[in-house]
């Protein structure tokens, strides 16, 4: 199984050891452009085309919550790869 199998699984099961580097790699591979935060926020904003765009923080630990948004960006590509 290769490393980008391993982390779409991590982030189906909402693995909450996910770090914000790991759910951006996703993000990037999956066609998402990371945008940097503006005056000093921690929040990056990855968007494409088509898609609602995902925000997350860069905190430890990362937010159950962000790896839902993450899970369903993932869904959604996996979907139209069919």
């Amino acid at each position: 199984m290769s490393k980008w199998e391993k982390l779409i699984q991590e982030i189906l099961k909402v693995n909450k050891d996910l770090r914000f580097e790991d759910l951006a790699k996703a993000l990037i591979k999956m066609g998402y452009t990371q945008y940097q935060p503006n005056g000093g926020s921690s929040h990056y904003t990855f968007r494409k085309k088509g898609c609602m765009p995902v925000t997350l923080p860069k905190h430890k630990p990362m937010n159950k919550a962000y790896i839902e948004l993450v899970k369903e960006a993932v869904q959604k590509y996996l979907n139209e790869e069919d």
